[in-house]
């Protein structure tokens, strides 16, 4: 099957619910009840709730929740499976000590294809109990939940990147931050037939998941957005800040039918009026046409200096529609962290770059994905997997690695070079290479993918 025939498919809606009313992890549960702690899971409707939300919100040096942006919140969480860590101990034994949210997600790989994937979000651990193994229970607990549900993949964005290799996650999916002086730039890119109007927010709210939905799967590394994301991005909650700062505008091209749509604010600068600054806090785009309608827009704002983006990808095409590429000022981040859990499903939903045969030697802290595999990737991008016995030998190229580093191969990001010039892996001819310097070059051709990697938003 080539790629171009590749249909989505992602988790059904019975598989979720599935994941969500699953129990906790047992082995992490009796770790956690050794030290006098309770590990259980909190119902999004009872009032628990929202002793576990303010825990959250404490957490991530948030104000307390009010008992509307509860009740709102509380609306919006019905995806999730949400999970805590109580000390009866403790003179507040209601509120976690620990929290964790997660959710069955469809992330979109290399090929256009959705893989179910748990989503993990809202980590804590309250600074008066540090250093008791209560991350890592969770965390552990979480992929262990996973692997049990058959799950294949484990993603999460993060506010401390240094947290989660140590449990195989790895940075797969960089997000670039853009700085644009409008005056600067000048447009030079298309000039598409079509018109760009003003819509209420809430038109916005209707339109966002709808054009994602059209065009997620084109791009590794972007997820299904539960709706409360979209609510968020357009203001049209009843509890959200500063809604009233954002203008939303749609792009309906020549047939009049509506092919994207922006959310951004401005900031006036009261010392020069001419000098205002434009936030884009989300910009979609379903083809060419609308990507370039909408950043001309934007660019050419009247009384505007500064337009900037804060998740677009590493390789826009923006750059190259701009006259002078020194107008952008681009900062690149880890965004996008993902774990393989179940290596054959996570390889073999995926497409390559090249033809070719690889063992991959995989080494794995937890013991979730240890083992060898053969990989073999056919001229039309597909791959087979499958594992080897310990004393199979194969004739190919072998890559020695660890579950982070083949987790940060997996949408394509990072090539498998770069990783063996930093020391991560080692790469051992065979096959048709002959030579290490062979055999690294196959290896990368195979792994990679021909574009970037990205994810669009937080969670």
């Amino acid at each position: 099957m080539s790629t171009s025939e590749i249909a989505p498919a992602g988790a059904g809606e019975s598989d979720r619910a599935a994941f969500r009313a699953g129990p906790v992890d047992e082995e992490s549960r009796a770790r956690l009840a050794a030290g006098g702690l309770d590990y259980r899971r909190v119902a999004v409707a009872d009032e628990e709730f929202a002793s576990w939300l303010q825990a959250v919100g404490r957490g991530f040096l948030d104000s307390e929740r009010s008992e509307a942006q509860i009740a709102s919140i509380r609306e919006r969480s019905g995806y999730r499976r949400v999970t805590g860590v109580y000390d009866p101990e403790g003179p507040m034994p209601e509120v976690p000590v620990s929290t964790i949210a997660s959710w069955l997600g469809d992330l979109a790989v290399p090929g256009g294809a959705l893989i179910p994937s748990c989503a993990i979000s809202a980590v804590t651990v309250a600074p008066t109990h540090r250093r008791r193994g209560i991350a890592r229970a969770m965390l552990e607990g979480e992929l262990r939940a996973a692997q049990a549900a058959g799950i294949p993949m484990a993603m999460l964005t993060v506010s401390e990147s240094t947290l989660y290799g140590r449990y195989g996650f790895a940075p797969a999916a960089p997000r670039a931050g853009w700085r644009i002086e409008t005056k600067r730039a000048g447009w030079i890119g298309p000039r598409p037939e079509g018109r760009i109007d003003f819509i209420p927010r809430e038109r916005a709210r209707e339109l966002l998941p709808v054009l994602h939905d059209r065009v997620r799967h084109l791009t590794a590394g972007e997820i299904d957005v539960p709706g409360s994301h979209w609510d968020n991005f357009a203001g049209t909650t009843p509890v959200a800040e500063k809604a009233g700062e954002k203008r939303a505008v749609q792009y309906t091209d020549a047939a009049g039918e509506v092919r994207g749509a922006a959310i951004y604010a401005v900031r006036e600068n009261h010392d020069d009026f001419t000098k205002s600054t434009v936030s884009v806090h989300y910009l979609l785009a379903e083809n060419d046409d609308a990507y370039a309608a909408l950043w001309r827009f934007l660019l050419e704002l009247d009384l505007v200096a500064e337009v900037t983006s804060y998740e677009l990808a590493v390789d826009e095409p923006l750059l190259w529609m701009i006259a002078d590429q020194r107008a952008a000022k681009v900062s690149v981040v880890d965004h996008q962290y993902v774990r393989v859990i179940d290596v054959v499903a996570a390889l073999e939903n995926r497409r390559y770059g090249a033809a070719g045969r690889l063992v991959l030697d995989v080494a794995d802290p937890l013991g979730l994905a240890t083992g060898r595999y053969l990989l073999e990737a056919a001229d039309d991008g597909a791959g087979r997997v499958r594992p080897l016995e310990d004393d199979e030998a194969v004739d190919a190229v072998t890559v020695v690695l660890g579950i982070a580093e083949l987790s940060a191969t997996y949408l394509g990001g990072v090539s498998l070079a770069t990783l063996v010039r930093a020391g991560r892996v080692q790469v051992a001819p065979g096959g048709p290479a002959s030579t290490h310097s062979e055999a690294v070059a196959a290896a990368s051709r195979v792994l990679g993918w021909h574009t970037a990697p990205r994810l669009s938003i937080w969670y």
